[in-house]
Parts: structure tokens; sequence; C-alpha cells
């Protein structure tokens, strides 16, 4: 692991509401983000999108479980558990994901694409929806 993966890895290790200043030390100014809900433009909107985000979580973690490194792009596996009063009545939620890293010259973030199963983790602890979903996939067999 390079010393820009290994720099977002601990941050990510140690991210709180209270280190979300510190997303300028591994991010562009022009970084674009994207996961399953979101497309984000900028370090502004990043660290904003982060602000409100973690500001109704009461607890986030993420495990790098694998990285895989080739030239200015990397990948990254991981588990990110989460505690929000909302979703599944305040109990940790689990959720696996990877990913997609892409470096400047300058060795920050320029594009973050998060990918992860968007049902397991919000949809799928919510009170009704969630028993819905779950009977769903018992019927498909998942």
């Amino acid at each position: 692991m390079n010393a820009e993966l290994g720099n977002f890895v601990a941050l990510y290790q140690q991210l709180d509401k209270g280190q979300i200043h510190r997303l300028a030390q591994v991010y562009a100014d022009d970084v674009l983000f994207l996961d399953p809900a979101h497309r984000i433009q900028g370090l502004a909107a990043l660290e904003a999108y982060f602000t409100q985000l973690y500001a109704g979580l009461e607890s986030c973690t993420f495990e790098i479980e694998r990285s895989q490194q080739q030239g200015a792009s990397a990948w990254l596996g991981w588990t990110m558990t989460l505690r929000h009063p909302r979703l599944a009545r305040g109990a940790p939620v689990s959720v696996r994901g990877a990913t997609l890293l892409e470096f400047n010259d300058a060795g920050k973030v320029c594009l973050h694409h998060d990918y992860f199963d968007m049902g397991a983790m919000l949809y799928e602890q919510l009170p009704l929806i969630g028993s819905l979903i779950r009977i769903i996939k018992g019927r498909l067999g998942k």
C-alpha cells in the first residue's frame, strides 16, 4: 500500500464528526464522490455531506479487509458498521462494500466511487419496508 492509499485508509479508520476537517488531507478540491444514492462534486460539498451524515450517526467504523493498487487507481474491500437511532432500532448495522479510488498527480483522491447494497444498509433496517424486503429475498432464495 503506497503512502497516499495508506493515508486515506488511516483517515477512514479514525473518521467521525470531529475529523471531517481532515478530508482535505486526502481529497482534491475537485473530487467526485459517487455512491448508490449520491453524486457529490467538490471538496466543500463533500465536507458538507459528511457533516450532515455524521451528525445523525451514533457511530460508523470501517474495517478495510483488502486493498489493491495499480498506478493511480486503487480498490478497497471493506465492512462498514454503523449505528443510527432510526435504523434497526439503534442496533449496529454492518454492510460490505468496495471503493474505487483514483489519485491525481498530487496524490489526492480525485474520484471516490463506493459500491454497496443500499437495501442491506438502509431499506432492510426500516420497520415495515425491511420486513417486506426480507420476505421477498427469502422467496428468491437469497
